[in-house]
């Protein structure tokens, strides 16, 4: 059996970022703490109205109630609505260089100050020890894909949410995680879990190096670091 060969796609890449300077302008702060403020916001809807998804359903249900109440609250929050025109779950995208043209981030907010192409990339996974659901898969199965340049490679920032069953907080299980040697160097992290103050929501930022480059004509331009916000979501509220 003739094994496909993967290779890069200039063309897909450059006409997905014609007259694009990458990377994207960052996404203010503001804008990012109110997308996890909504987030936390729309989860504890769901616990209180779909709690026995949101506490026994896989990744793709959760993912799935979260993506319809983002899109419906569109029509009851104007703040919401000004900023982001839509969420999609499972939107194809290309990776980087165009080898893969059908990589499936779990969920994608579309900002209105920002081009439909480019959307801000939210990875989603169930963090519990029941399930071997452990925060090293969290990292192996969905943080490397923003370091890999396979998700948000044309981003500054992106989100990494945890469906948490289990107690699992980011102080105890994040970072005491990416601070050991191993998964450090895997993840290419410049900076351990940070958590941002003045959030009601399990929350924090990390950094990690981007060694891929991007293509031509772009001369070949590093990414820099990409801006990780973790936000875990626990189902004991």
């Amino acid at each position: 059996m003739t094994k496909t060969r993967i290779h890069p796609r200039p063309e897909q890449v450059a006409e997905l970022t014609r007259g694009i300077s990458l990377p994207l302008p960052p996404i203010p702060e503001s804008i990012l703490r109110l997308v996890a403020e909504t987030l936390t916001q729309v989860w504890r809807e769901l616990i209180d109205r779909r709690q026995e998804v949101v506490c026994s359903g896989d990744e793709a249900e959760v993912s799935a109630l979260l993506e319809g109440r983002l899109n419906t609250l569109r029509d009851e929050d104007p703040l919401w609505e000004t900023i982001v025109s839509g969420a999609s779950r499972g939107r194809e995208s290309v990776n980087f260089d165009g080898s893969r043209l059908e990589k499936r981030p779990d969920l994608s907010i579309h900002l209105t100050n920002r081009c439909f192409n480019f959307p801000l990339v939210v990875e989603c996974k169930l963090i519990d020890a029941a399930r071997n659901k452990t925060v090293g898969l969290y990292c192996s199965q969905g943080l490397v894909r923003f370091v890999r340049g396979e998700y948000a490679w044309m981003s500054r920032e992106a989100f990494m949410l945890g469906y948490v069953r289990d107690g699992c907080n980011i102080a105890g299980c994040l970072h005491p995680h990416l601070a050991k040697p191993g998964p450090r160097e895997k993840y290419a992290t410049e900076t351990l879990p940070a958590p941002l103050s003045g959030v009601s929501c399990d929350l924090a930022h990390t950094a990690h190096r981007r060694d891929f480059a991007y293509l031509e004509p772009m001369s070949r331009l590093a990414p820099g670091p990409i801006e990780v916000w973790h936000l875990w979501l626990s189902t004991r509220i």
